[in-house]
């Protein structure tokens, strides 16, 4: 018996584990975006955070893939895993684990529990015949084909057809019992969009799947039968497994899963959902192992409209994009600008203006302007205002009441448009008032006290909305939380001990008489192209 401990203060997510045979592209890069973010937003609430990413390494595509270049597969998936970290680091990316489908720790992992579910008498060796997908790894039923045989997903790679004998998982057999476990944790699946596919996908019936391949030699061989190789989902699903274990540990399934399992969410495109959704939780049953608790399905990316490949010569290099932009701009429009969950679009001229009319216009020139005029007025320091004495029907006070709360629910329900949009709804709030009551005149007219409580509440606000917005763009609210004198860096892990969730997201903690810093854009407005 597996025990993991139950009394945890823990937050494990993952992302898909990519697979290795070709660069990494924008569809990574917005997965592994949102999953830093929710990352992060848990560190922020005080949570112990895993956050797992890596690489799918097997399988015949990678095969073929690394024959066409004149490689070994070895060779061929330690160039690209190389991509793919580059590509995090650059998007700021804080993994905590990066799980790689070749290493022999996973092959450990793959083989005890192989054995587990084997002796549970759930593999048994048949023949399988159908239309197969190299690209998918996967078999296709002849109702998903399109014409002339070709793969729905995709469309330009004709199915092959295999007769062979392989091993087989007894899906079926968990068909009443997934249906119960989809009732029982109706937010298994998210969005309910996604949740609908499963269910009806189920309920047309669960057929046995192919765990093992013949003619390949890239991947794992099946204990007992060499001549089989571990089909790449059997072995790909583990690697979140394999990646739980400490560096130092025996690769062991008691190890891998005595405190962070199960897994609090994985974030995966919908393209994999039945993976994820319907073939891993029937394997974790087989096993007796506990079931991770949330699975999210988000949409696909398209550009201008249409939908990206390297045919139509449209595809949106995500490197490049972060070169000539930045990270915190990337971030800030595909987490502000798609709602998660449903398709999305980059569209170059929308991104800019985007960017510019928040990050630049609103939020970065109230920042400027107010400490500006917090220099001139009252000595480059935070006005002498105790926040508990601005009434509670202060405009901008009373937005932000509850809006940490607000903001934090978004975050849980991975709604981060809306997060952003809360925020935004700030910072717009806080520019209308300045506006409104003009600290400048004020100043001419004698009345200190009202340019020193007007400022407050502004610096406040601008605070509390980069505060906010630190899990999305962390290098900007570092440098907002800098020029008002905090010595925060939001991408110091250490450092967010010391800014709590339950008092930083909370308006008017802002210590009076602080000294603030020389005002600096935040972020430079973008050229249109």
């Amino acid at each position: 018996m597996i025990h993991t401990d139950t009394n945890r203060n823990t937050f494990a997510i993952t992302t898909p584990l990519y697979y290795v045979n070709g660069l990494p592209h924008i569809g990574s890069g917005y997965t592994t975006i949102a999953a830093d973010a929710i990352a992060r937003f848990e560190r922020l609430r005080g949570k112990s955070v895993l956050l797992i990413t890596g690489t799918d390494e097997h399988g015949q595509k990678i095969q073929r893939t690394a024959q066409s270049k004149g490689l070994e597969p070895q060779e061929h998936c330690d160039k690209i895993v190389v991509e793919f970290d580059t590509l995090w680091q650059k998007l700021n990316i804080q993994y905590d684990r990066f799980s790689r489908t070749t290493s022999p720790h996973h092959e450990a992992i793959v083989k005890e529990f192989f054995g587990r579910v084997w002796e549970r008498g759930d593999i048994y060796l048949g023949q399988q015949k159908g239309w197969y997908c190299v690209s998918c790894e996967e078999f296709k039923e002849q109702r998903e084909l399109l014409e002339e045989k070709y793969c729905p997903i995709h469309s330009n790679m004709e199915a092959e057809w295999r007769d062979e004998q392989n091993y087989f998982f007894r899906l079926s057999k968990y068909q009443n019992q997934l249906e119960e476990f989809y009732q029982q944790q109706p937010d298994f699946i998210q969005p309910e969009s996604r949740r609908n596919e499963v269910l009806s996908f189920v309920h047309q019936g669960l057929q046995d799947f192919s765990i093992s391949r013949v003619n390949l030699d890239w991947g794992f061989p099946v204990p007992g039968a060499p001549q089989h190789t571990i089909y790449v989902w059997f072995d790909a699903l583990l690697g979140y497994v394999t990646a739980l274990l400490e560096p130092d540990s025996e690769p062991t399934l008691e190890n891998a899963l005595k405190k962070w399992w199960p897994i609090n969410l994985h974030l995966i495109g919908k393209d994999i959902l039945r993976f994820h959704a319907v073939y891993w939780p029937a394997m974790l049953m087989s096993a007796y192992l506990p079931i991770p608790d949330r699975v999210f399905g988000h949409g696909f990316l398209t550009k201008d409209g249409q939908k990206m490949g390297k045919s139509l010569g449209n595809t949106l290099d995500p490197v490049e994009l972060v070169n000539r932009y930045g990270a915190d701009a990337v971030r800030y429009y595909f987490l502000k600008e798609i709602e998660f969950g449903r398709d999305g679009d980059f569209n170059k001229t929308r991104f800019i203006d985007t960017v510019n009319a928040d990050l630049a216009k609103s939020l970065g020139n109230l920042l400027n302007r107010t400490l500006g005029m917090a220099k001139k007025y009252c000595q480059a320091r935070v006005p002498n205002i105790i926040a508990s004495d601005i009434p509670v029907e202060h405009p901008l006070k009373f937005i932000s009441l509850e809006l940490g709360e607000r903001v934090a629910r978004a975050y849980q329900s991975l709604a981060f448009s809306e997060a952003c949009r809360e925020v935004l709804a700030l910072v717009r709030a806080s520019n209308k008032f300045i506006d409104e009551q003009a600290p400048w005149s004020l100043y001419k007219e004698g009345k200190q006290q009202a340019v020193e409580e007007v400022l407050y509440s502004i610096l406040e606000s601008v605070r509390l909305a980069a505060y906010l917005l630190s899990s999305v763009i962390p290098n900007i609210s570092t440098d907002i939380y800098q020029q008002l004198g905090f010595t925060i860096d939001f991408n110091n892990q250490t450092m967010i001990e010391t800014v709590a969730y339950d008092t930083h997201s909370i308006w008017g903690i802002l210590p009076p008489n602080q000294k603030l810093n020389k005002p600096k854009p935040v972020f430079v407005p973008l050229e249109q192209e």
